[in-house]
């Protein structure tokens, strides 16, 4: 299967909104489509150390991730990338498009001089922590989130 890779567009927002939420653990805090996803996409979009990223077969959107460009002084100063919110549609899993689309954006992140790919995943996802170790992530941090709201 060949996968193409873009950047979203604004009429990708509900699709990637739909993709987030089509599974037990996201469904609860995504909600809804709505003009709060519309104005994070604006910030998103604007913002070049942001990438709100799908990916397309046969031009239809079936996998969205995003890309956050992190400068730091740790590490030498060094550049890190964090993926968040991967997604591929869930009558298409488990046929590679998964490991085409991080594969892709470890090779987005080494060119812009990236010296780390970074990632977290909820606690419950047993299978993405299998996906990921078998992409040569290794769970090296213990992560920990304050909710805010």
């Amino acid at each position: 299967m060949s996968v193409n890779f873009r950047t979203a567009r604004a009429e990708d927002v509900p699709l990637i909104v739909a993709m987030i939420a089509d599974d037990a653990i996201a469904a609860a805090r995504q909600g809804a489509y709505g003009d709060e996803h519309r104005a994070a996409f604006e910030v998103i979009d604007a913002d070049p150390n942001n990438e709100l990223i799908v990916a397309e077969l046969d031009g239809e959107v079936v996998g969205t991730m995003q890309l956050t460009y992190i400068p730091g002084i740790s590490r030498r100063g060094a550049l890190r990338m964090q993926i968040e919110a991967v997604r591929i549609d869930s009558a298409l899993r488990g046929r590679g498009l998964g490991h085409q689309m991080m594969e892709w954006a470890v090779e987005r992140g080494r060119a812009r001089g990236c010296a780390l790919v970074q990632l977290t995943t909820d606690k419950a996802r047993k299978d993405a922590h299998r996906f990921y170790d078998s992409l040569g992530f290794v769970a090296s941090h213990e992560g920990y989130k304050l909710a805010l709201s």
